[in-house]
């Protein structure tokens, strides 16, 4: 047998499946399975005979740690190599096989790693999408630079020996001391035994620094495979699935140090020895001066401080040369054991680089305002601060919100808008630009806050404050910590989620479905608002009839025809950047004006996070593009048929108890790859669902048959989602958040 895979495995039994799942879709198939349970609660009996053709052999942990996991690994593996696989992590269909032609009998053949934050159906996808998108010549720099540094390496040392190659690989190019990793390479068996290598089994978080310098330093021979690709996926969800590395542990930072000290006695190699220093003082640049700075725990200008420079004491004058003057200084004070004067010089080191930053980006210099000017002020007791979708628009549960304050409560509080958009709040409320220094002000000083998303990750709560997350509609697809993969722009979603809901005091509710969803999917414990949405009170306007038609004027929209409205969401996997979203439109708009433009117009509304603009040349006087129309509960009022996907809006326009359609071409993958539905679309949506342009518009054609059809389906919906809705949801919000007003 050829290669021993071997598998520690803890906790987190749905990533154990994805790893399983991958070694038995492996084209290489010489190779066993080692399982090494580490103490596991889960129930795994089902995984086992799932993945019976693996052949896995499961070896118990009588001691704790990965460590320990890996060394059973080694003592009880039957291959000539080993090659150690993370229970959270996945190869690929055809890494083994690759690096199984590589193997003869070097000591070590070394692959390489590629991180992801998703299973492996949406990292082959993004991975697809690369390739389509790739730039050859960015491609081809990209590539000479990497071929570059590499040379730069190896001509910085008069030998010429085949293991410099290696060291650059395996430790070199590695940021920081997390990523050392013994993942990604083949070790021959024999070898590790010889040479009596082992991981730390003391050692918790950080065995594989010691053991990837023992292995570099004992090691004869190594070779290269570096398209044998290793996934290393990082878990999205670190408060209830945190991966080791997540972990918060006091011990962590000695097992740093202790990584660093074992590392230095595994190996008398001056390339290494110089490789590891450069680590530790990279460590100090990059995290420890800033811990030193800004931390409030007293260990770090303490302890931490003490043992740190007993490390860095023993890094030779030589390599410390190799630093700017600057730093060599720093680290000399840390050398010497002066915290005072350590801290001076981390305190100027840093405030240049904040200067260099300030001239670089404007957006520096109101943050700085806020942090060290705005929130020493006291707080405003009457201000309001409101914003919707980043400050996109005038609309949404803020608007309605704010207009019934100041209608019925004039002059008794100043609001604030933040708004980018140019739009005017009715009864002349205040408006700043988002990310200025008059928004950081209103945003450190204002009594109340009311948003429909979440504000700045650099928004600081004050207890005198109070904030009202209205959040923007009843949610369809699964949010935040009820989805299992985060394919959306920014990965580390959960995480910052978890940290700002903390700081809302209310939740809007607008159905009792929303009420155990949002406190589940949010982690929420605060006070949950199930009044109904604000947003929705003019659907239940007295005069909504007059208000429709002055809406349709506004928009230049024939009087004579019926309006169709499509609003389609954005899908995750498919954007530009952070809050900006690609979209392509599917419903063939040319055909719809050939067929039915006599009797409706369309009116095309995307989402706020689509970037996108559509082109509507062609479709003048039928298609309407309303994507920049600040309030789409303006658009249900005119709208006499909904076509959507995955959007909430369906929930809001039931309220007017019209006919919906729902136009879900790619409902399998936006169902299973990602993000899932809370309700059975098939069963439970107020319509049909619809796969084609041609049945889009068949069932248009079909409309009064379509709404006899589901008549039944729809009052069960409107009874289940729509039931708090009355018009009176703005007044209820604010007689509980502004007057503190209970419902008796």
């Amino acid at each position: 047998m050829l290669l021993s895979v071997v598998i520690p495995f803890y906790k987190y039994k749905n990533y154990l499946k994805e790893c399983l799942n991958s070694l038995l879709n492996s084209s290489f198939h010489d190779f066993e399975t080692i399982l090494v349970l580490d103490h596991n609660e889960e129930k795994i009996e089902d995984l086992l005979e799932e993945y019976k053709e693996l052949k896995i052999r499961v070896i118990e942990n009588r001691n704790h740690g990965v460590a320990s996991s890996r060394n059973l690994g080694i003592k009880y593996s039957n291959g000539d190599y080993v090659y150690f696989l993370d229970s959270d992590d996945y190869v690929l269909e055809d890494t083994l096989s690759i690096l199984s032609q590589a193997l003869s009998n070097e000591d070590i053949v070394y692959g390489q790693v590629n991180n992801t934050w998703n299973n492996m159906a949406n990292f082959l996808e993004k991975q697809n999408k690369k390739m389509e998108n790739l730039d050859e010549e960015e491609q081809e720099m990209k590539e000479m630079e990497s071929m570059q540094k590499i040379q730069d390496f190896l001509d910085s040392y008069p030998m010429k020996d085949t293991k410099l190659l290696a060291y650059y690989h395996m430790f070199k190019k590695k940021k920081g001391s997390n990523n050392i990793t013994v993942l990604s390479h083949a070790y021959r068996r024999q070898f590790l035994l010889e040479q009596e290598i082992r991981f730390d089994e003391t050692m918790k978080y950080y065995s594989d620094f010691p053991f990837v310098i023992e292995c570099l330093d004992k090691a004869s021979s190594f070779k290269p495979c570096l398209e044998a690709i290793y996934v290393k996926r990082r878990h999205n969800d670190p408060i209830n699935y945190p991966a080791l590395r997540q972990e918060e542990d006091e011990n962590r930072f000695y097992e740093r140090m202790k990584s660093y000290e074992r590392a230095h006695e595994k190996t008398d190699n001056p390339v290494l020895s110089v490789l590891i220093d450069r680590k530790i003082i990279n460590y100090y640049f990059r995290h420890f001066i800033r811990r030193l700075r800004r931390s409030e725990k007293p260990e770090w200008k303490n302890e931490y401080f003490h043992y740190f420079s007993k490390i860095m004491k023993q890094i030779p004058d030589k390599t410390v040369k190799e630093y700017s003057y600057e730093k060599q200084q720093m680290i000399k004070s840390i050398q010497e054991d002066n915290l005072d004067a350590t801290l001076k010089k981390v305190r100027l080191f840093l405030g240049k680089k904040k200067l260099k930053q300030m001239t670089k980006n404007k957006n520096t210099m109101y943050k700085l305002m806020y942090y060290h000017v705005y929130l020493k002020k006291p707080v405003l007791k009457n201000v309001v601060l409101f914003e919707t979708f980043n400050a996109k628009n005038y609309s949404d549960s803020p608007k309605y919100i704010y207009e019934y304050l100041e209608s019925h409560y004039p002059g008794q509080f100043e609001c604030v808008w933040a708004l980018n958009n140019g739009s005017k709040p009715k009864y002349g409320g205040k408006v700043v630009k988002r990310f200025s220094f008059e928004y950081a002000y209103y945003l450190a000083r204002a009594k109340y806050l009311v948003f429909n998303v979440r504000p700045p990750l650099w928004y600081r709560k004050r207890e005198d404050q109070i904030f009202l997350e209205t959040w923007h509609g009843t949610p369809l697809k699964r949010l935040v910590f009820d989805q299992e993969e985060v394919t959306a722009a920014s990965p580390k979603y959960k995480q910052q989620f978890y940290k700002q809901r903390k700081d809302w005091d209310y939740l809007i509710s607008a159905n009792d479905f929303s009420t155990e969803t949002l406190a589940r999917c949010f982690m929420y414990e605060g006070e949950m608002l199930a009044v109904g949405y604000p947003r929705n009170d003019i659907l239940y306007a007295e005069n909504k009839e007059e208000l429709a038609l002055e809406i349709k004027k506004k928009l230049n929209i024939p009087l004579d025809k019926k309006t169709i409205l499509y609003a389609p969401t954005w899908r995750d996997d498919e954007y530009y950047g952070k809050g900006q979203y690609k979209f392509e439109l599917q419903l063939d708009c040319k055909m719809l004006k050939e067929n039915i433009g006599d009797e409706y117009v369309l009116l095309l509304r995307t989402h706020q996070y689509i970037s996108d603009r559509l082109d509507t040349t062609g479709l003048e006087g039928f298609a309407y593009n309303v994507s920049q129309y600040d309030d789409i509960s303006e658009l249900y009022l005119i709208s006499d048929i909904c076509i959507t996907d995955y959007s909430s809006v369906f929930f809001d326009y039931a309220n007017l108890r019209r006919p919906i359609l729902f136009y879900t071409y790619d409902i399998e993958k936006y169902k299973n790859q990602l993000r899932g539905f809370y309700i059975d679309m098939m069963s439970e949506v107020p319509g049909p669902l619809l796969y084609t342009n041609e049945e889009v518009l068949e069932a248009i054609k079909n409309i009064d048959q379509i709404e006899e059809e589901y008549k039944e389906r729809y009052d069960q919906f409107y009874n289940r989602f729509c039931h708090l809705d009355d018009g009176n949801a703005s007044k209820r919000c604010v007689e509980r958040v502004f007057f503190n007003k209970k419902d008796e």
